[in-house]
């Protein structure tokens, strides 16, 4: 399957950090929010409910704009079987990170292709955060500095958030922050999106 150069690219997201993210691989795109409900089925494994909801974003745009190529990605933090959402509140970002303090956190981040209403291409990158043990006077500092009240997780790991660490562990880094770029060039690859501009 191969995209003719005009078929548009859209990035079923309002996350800047998934745009700017798309913005590094300097194809043309556009940008649009999916109306889908990210609740989680009972039950549900971390990996499966990233795919699940990559797929929903990327039909959901998909709908509306039957030619295009749609892009839907999805990440779901767990620490050992709990959740870790977006914490809203610094209150919540601190209570986050002393829960992750010396533990080891899984991230899966999914992205799906849709094209005309199906799936036509996905991938899924598992991302292992290994802790530091964290002092009080860290987490409160490093919560007030950088705000990471949108992410899951408590950090960004482009910024501060890297100091928290002691491992990272993954195929593709850039999964962390939201997009795995690596799985991303390779679906558009297969639908004849080059960005390198190369067929070799």
């Amino acid at each position: 399957m191969t995209a003719p150069s005009h078929t548009p690219l859209i990035l079923a997201s309002t996350s800047p950090y998934r745009r700017r993210l798309l913005e590094r691989l300097e194809i043309p795109f556009t940008c649009e929010a999916p109306e889908t409900d990210e609740t989680p089925l009972t039950g549900e494994p971390p990996d499966e409910l990233a795919c699940r909801l990559g797929d929903a974003k990327a039909l959901a745009v998909s709908a509306s704009h039957p030619g295009a190529y749609v892009l839907g990605s999805d990440q779901v933090a767990a620490l050992s079987s709990t959740l870790l959402g977006k914490p809203g509140t610094i209150a919540a970002a601190q209570n986050q990170l002393r829960r992750c303090s010396g533990q080891s956190v899984d991230f899966f981040t999914a992205v799906s292709l849709a094209h005309q209403g199906a799936i036509v291409a996905r991938r899924s990158v598992h991302t292992a955060v290994r802790f530091r043990s964290l002092s009080s006077d860290e987490i409160t500092d490093y919560v007030q500095r950088e705000e990471p009240l949108d992410c899951a997780g408590s950090f960004r790991w482009e910024g501060l958030g890297i100091c928290l660490f002691s491992a990272l562990h993954s195929n593709d880094p850039t999964a962390l922050e939201g997009l795995p770029l690596i799985a991303t060039c390779d679906m558009l690859i297969s639908i004849g999106v080059y960005p390198l501009k190369t067929t070799t």
